[in-house]
């Protein structure tokens, strides 16, 4: 989704309606970026809240109001990043029980929860960077270029890195899939 520049430049300037009418337009882009680096819909809506928090705070430091979403995108990750950390440091307290009603509580975003469980295990099997940069190219169609941007790396770096967590992510599922078929 396009972020309207003007809103922005409005924002900028200190009117609530504007950040609003931005926010709207974006949170649900950084919801489905947030669901797919942390995993529960709880979370990820905590992250996006802190995100806009945090841009509301810093949005006058803006310098260009086109570049907006990568702003956004960036402190979005930068939240996720800091949620991925305390999960390692909280890794032995895990609920599964919470986790998988958690899945069952998004059931809109797939109606087959088996198979979200499914991709949800492997994603969760790469790295916090390997997810980031998925999210961030499948679910909202950044290009590798648009991505080295956000994450202040090469561009060559992060298209090798997309391109080996994307072949994980296939080999992962299709190991998945040739479980499922030795089980029938």
């Amino acid at each position: 989704m396009v972020v309207d520049v003007i809103k922005v430049e409005a924002a900028r300037k200190g009117d609530r309606q504007s950040f609003a009418q931005v926010y709207e337009s974006i949170a649900p882009d950084l919801y489905k970026i947030a669901l797919y680096m942390l995993g529960n819909s709880h979370d990820a809506e905590d992250a996006v809240s802190e995100a806009f928090i945090e841009a509301w705070k810093g949005i006058a430091n803006l310098r260009d109001a086109g570049s907006f979403k990568p702003w956004m995108m960036k402190i979005l990750a930068i939240r996720c990043k800091r949620r991925i950390a305390d999960y390692v440091k909280h890794k032995n307290t895990f609920d599964i029980d919470s986790f998988v009603v958690s899945l069952s509580d998004d059931a809109d975003l797939s109606s087959d929860v088996s198979e979200q469980v499914t991709v949800l295990g492997a994603l969760s099997r790469l790295s916090p960077q390997e997810r980031e940069i998925i999210a961030l190219s499948a679910v909202q169609g950044y290009t590798t270029k648009e991505i080295a941007a956000i994450l202040q790396s090469p561009q060559g770096t992060v298209s090798s890195k997309l391109h080996r967590a994307l072949a994980k992510l296939r080999k992962m599922l299709g190991e998945e899939d040739g479980a499922e078929q030795k089980v029938r």
